[in-house]
């Protein structure tokens, strides 16, 4: 009895845990003074490509292509190639990394700090950084590929912390 009370406490206590990282490293913080415009779960894929290099052929990163969904769990936007997130009212922004951390989870993709371009004048309007942290997957294939042009897709997921 006192295990099964143990073990639903515990499984409880997992969901209370908030879904944005509770240890970021400093190298990935954005300046102090940037507003939070929200935090929001993704869930895609990496998308992997086949490319010819010198005498043989290897795996490279190719696009991101995953939906972000709120707290709620609906819909807030998509993130694709670029890197660019695309919020559901038309405001997007475009991301250029200026910091990168080793995930702590073997076979996570790193955790990130992007600057960011934004355009139109919605949600991500006026955003100006881009964390991604507690990642999970994503990893690529490793070693040689088969053909050029071949894809590979891993799945993968991972918050977004958006700031103006």
């Amino acid at each position: 009895m006192l295990t099964r009370f143990l073990f639903s406490f515990a499984a409880l206590s997992l969901f209370a845990i908030p879904a944005i990282a509770q240890n970021i490293p400093a190298k990935l913080a954005p300046p102090q003074d940037a507003p939070l415009v929200g935090k929001y779960t993704a869930k895609g894929v990496q998308i992997y490509v086949c490319t010819v290099k010198g005498g043989g052929s290897e795996w490279s990163f190719k696009a991101p292509e995953a939906e972000l969904i709120d707290a709620q769990g609906k819909p807030f936007a998509k993130h694709y190639a670029g890197p660019t997130w695309e919020a559901s009212d038309g405001s997007k922004i475009v991301g250029k990394i200026l910091a990168s951390e080793p995930a702590p989870q073997t076979g996570a993709i790193p955790w990130l700090l992007l600057s960011a371009a934004s355009s139109g004048s919605g949600v991500l309007g006026g955003a100006r950084f881009v964390q991604r942290v507690n990642t999970s997957g994503g990893v690529g294939p490793t070693g040689a590929c088969p053909t050029a042009g071949t894809e590979r897709r891993a799945d993968y997921t991972a918050d977004y912390i958006f700031y103006k």
